[in-house]
């Protein structure tokens, strides 16, 4: 569709990372080894929390549902990335960019619910931790990652039916490498308040409620370790909520830099670095950060290893 063209458009142009060819070659091959960890990664990390029973735990049963999610998420945008820095033209259809909006916010939004329940749960471990068993049974987990779900379910529904309900006539070129609703709204042809105001509504919801959570949660764990007498009990508590709040960092930071903010009608280049960091940098380094610094996952890693 070209520019000038004021019927509805059916496809979208991307601007991309790079327009020089020596730089998108160096740019394939670094999505390249990017994406292949992530995918080593993850699966390994479902791999072994689904046959090392020793891993059968709520915290892992958790992390298995994330690492799902952050798989699910890198290969909805980087796959079709890798291709446009192979191609001239990188072209994506309107149903193709609706149906990658769709994936995207609901695997998004469901890990940022996951973080949240994650987060609890170390609560629980740490500062109730002679309730732990009865408090976080195996149905109250099913019930709790199922929510996350539907919540980010739910976000993907509201935030993309504001988004694909404006008109999108002429302008077809994104400044950006994959569709998101910051990005999309920028080619609107009418008004775009409500649909940002509706999208701020669903950030505070699916972002800053679970931030607000995990925050109440690490704050009585602190004090609670800070309380304890043994610096063994210490040094077992830091480990997995260390990584936790690594991985908490990471994600919530760039995903609140780039859906918190009022919405400019320019993409600058900040703004595709902080998208290629939650699209493509986290989801690749959440299962290093949980296996680097776990004993559980090392010695089940041994285990598979030696057999």
């Amino acid at each position: 569709m070209g520019e000038k063209n004021q019927t509805s458009v059916v496809e979208f142009i991307f601007v991309g990372l790079s327009q020089d060819p020596q730089t998108q070659f160096l740019l394939f091959v670094l999505f390249l080894a990017i994406y292949l960890l992530t995918v080593l990664g993850n699966l390994l990390m479902i791999m072994l929390i689904h046959t090392d029973s020793r891993l059968h735990t709520p915290m892992y049963f958790f992390l298995r549902n994330l690492s799902f999610a952050d798989l699910c998420f890198s290969t909805t945008t980087v796959p079709q990335v890798l291709v446009h820095f192979l191609v001239k033209r990188k072209t994506i259809s309107f149903v193709g960019c609706s149906t990658q909006i769709v994936v995207l916010l609901l695997v998004g939004c469901t890990e940022c619910a996951l973080l949240a329940v994650m987060s609890y749960d170390r609560y629980v471990a740490v500062c109730k931790p002679l309730h732990y068993s009865t408090i976080m049974t195996h149905g109250v987990c099913v019930q709790l990652a199922v929510g996350s779900w539907a919540s980010g379910a739910l976000v993907s529904l509201v935030d993309t039916t504001f988004t694909l309900h404006l008109p999108y006539q002429g302008n077809n070129v994104i400044n950006h490498f994959f569709c998101e609703p910051p990005a999309l709204l920028k080619l609107a042809s009418a008004d775009t308040y409500r649909t940002e105001m509706a999208i701020f509504a669903m950030g505070v919801v699916i972002l800053l409620a679970p931030v607000s959570l995990i925050f109440i949660s690490y704050w009585n764990i602190i004090s609670t370790v800070i309380q304890m007498q043994s610096g063994e009990g210490r040094l077992k508590v830091f480990p997995t909520c260390g990584s936790h709040l690594i991985v908490v960092i990471l994600f919530y930071g760039s995903a609140i830099f780039a859906y918190m903010r009022p919405n400019s009608k320019i993409m600058n280049e900040r703004d595709k670095m902080i998208s290629v960091f939650y699209s493509a940098v986290t989801p690749m380094l959440n299962p290093i950060i949980y296996s680097l610094r776990n004993k559980d996952v090392k010695a089940a890693l041994k285990r598979v290893a030696a057999t």
